[in-house]
């Protein structure tokens, strides 16, 4: 990792070397493939970021629901986000970071997102939760498909009781396998299908004046394997993000064919 006067830049040798260290780990994750990292961002870096954390009534948050799905505050809004954190929010959009991933997880072809869309800064406050659910599958602008989700946490001295651990859960039957808590500087990178359940249900129990903080990055390709593909869906919760429609011909197309083609061919038909 290199910082140059006041900006931080990821080295992509040094994540290289990280990728090839936890292959296995990520290809053998359950209940699907996923990885975690410890002090992925240099200590300064990490710090920094949570120094910057806007405190919920600092700014304008954007309020989640999702029709009483979650309760959290997010922002990708350039304007509300601290300078610093938004030089590292586009580093985890960069050339080092796509390289990282693509050999972390055998992926090709993966592209980050300008629009931060439904990533950037995350904040639960005490008695927020996020169900259980099945990401949204296509980018409604980009119109790529979604693959992997970067998660990093920046929660200093967080307690176990607190709960806020994210939950990966198996889709049949629908329990949790594994728990990860959301500890300071701590990263999970996990493969992102319709089966990948996860969330932390449970409403958050920290004191009043501490949140749980991360920022969220969600990266896609131009196509996916087949056994992954169906139908373009927002995000799926509770029975519906088990069921497995069947593929439209734009879903067995796009391997193969340039997004604007099948934007063209979709209005034609409509």
């Amino acid at each position: 990792m290199q910082m140059a006067a006041d900006l931080f830049f990821f080295d992509a040798d040094s994540l290289r070397r990280l990728a090839e260290a936890h292959q296995d780990e990520f290809a053998r994750g359950q209940p699907f493939p996923h990885a975690v990292f410890d002090d992925f961002l240099p200590a300064g870096v990490a710090a920094r970021v949570l120094e910057e954390f806007p405190a919920p009534d600092e700014i304008a948050w954007d309020v989640y629901r999702d029709r009483g799905n979650t309760e959290k505050l997010a922002t990708t809004r350039p304007a509300l986000i601290p300078s610093f954190t938004r030089h590292v929010l586009a580093e985890f959009n960069s050339a080092a970071i796509m390289e990282f991933l693509e050999t972390l997880t055998g992926m090709t072809g993966l592209t980050p997102d300008p629009y931060f869309l439904g990533g950037g800064l995350h904040q639960i406050e005490p008695g927020g939760f996020l169900n259980v659910h099945a990401d949204f599958n296509v980018h409604p602008r980009l119109k790529l498909d979604r693959r992997l989700n970067l998660l990093l946490y920046v929660n200093r001295e967080w307690r176990d009781e607190w709960g806020g651990h994210l939950e990966l859960w198996t889709a049949d039957p629908k329990r949790c396998a594994r728990r990860v808590a959301p500890l300071f500087n701590r990263c999970v990178v996990f493969a992102t299908t319709d089966r990948a359940l996860h969330g932390h249900p449970t409403p958050l129990k920290c004191p009043t004046g501490q949140t749980r903080k991360s920022l969220a990055f969600y990266y896609y390709s131009n196509g996916r394997p087949e056994n992954e593909q169906s139908p373009t869906h927002t995000t799926l919760y509770g029975d519906a993000a088990t069921e497995r429609p069947p593929r439209t011909w734009r879903q067995r197309a796009k391997p193969f064919v340039p997004p604007i083609v099948l934007d063209t061919a979709r209005r034609l038909v409509r």
